[in-house]
């Protein structure tokens, strides 16, 4: 069985995001869209991003053009285009499909540990946001239309935690 630290994704050039490197991390995974209605939320995960980096928190944004054709631009202008008009510095993955059978290995192990309202597991819409904790356990699953803003508190909970691995200690 596929573990949360077992994924990969794809970066814009390439490369490879390990998520081995996650360990004793929260995460923040969201699919992303520069031309939706929810775009501006990109200025709110940044502003999680700034506050809780530094006590543990990562934030990974996966563009996604499946709904509709919102993020048409190829991974550079979409990367240019959050830089420029939010500020994005946490990383930002390559597009890619969330849905269906080409949806990215990471989403489809998202939506099978957290489903949606009456136990869909589809993604619904840009902007939705999956909360992990520093063991990889899938604690949240949030609408597109719920504010980042409004997660700080789930976040900062989770942050105090104590990982698996200190706990076993």
């Amino acid at each position: 069985m596929v573990q949360f630290y077992d994924l990969k994704a794809e970066r814009p050039k390439g490369d490879a995001y390990d998520f081995s490197t996650l360990h004793g991390k929260v995460v923040l995974i969201v699919n992303t869209a520069s031309k939706c209605g929810f775009t501006p939320q990109f200025a709110e995960l940044e502003d999680l991003h700034k506050k809780f980096k530094d006590q543990g928190l990562v934030v990974l944004g996966f563009p996604c053009n499946q709904f509709g054709n919102q993020d048409p631009e190829n991974d550079d202008g979409i990367g240019a285009f959050c830089q420029k008009n939010y500020g994005v510095s946490f990383d930002m993955m390559a597009k890619s499909d969330v849905n269906g059978s080409n949806a990215n290995d990471v989403f489809k192990f998202l939506k099978s540990e957290k489903s949606g309202i009456l136990g869909t597991q589809g993604i619904k819409w840009n902007f939705t946001k999956f909360l992990v904790d520093k063991s990889g356990k899938v604690v949240q699953r949030y609408s597109p239309t719920t504010k980042p803003a409004t997660m700080a508190s789930d976040i900062e909970k989770l942050l105090g935690q104590p990982t698996a691995d200190a706990e076993a200690k």
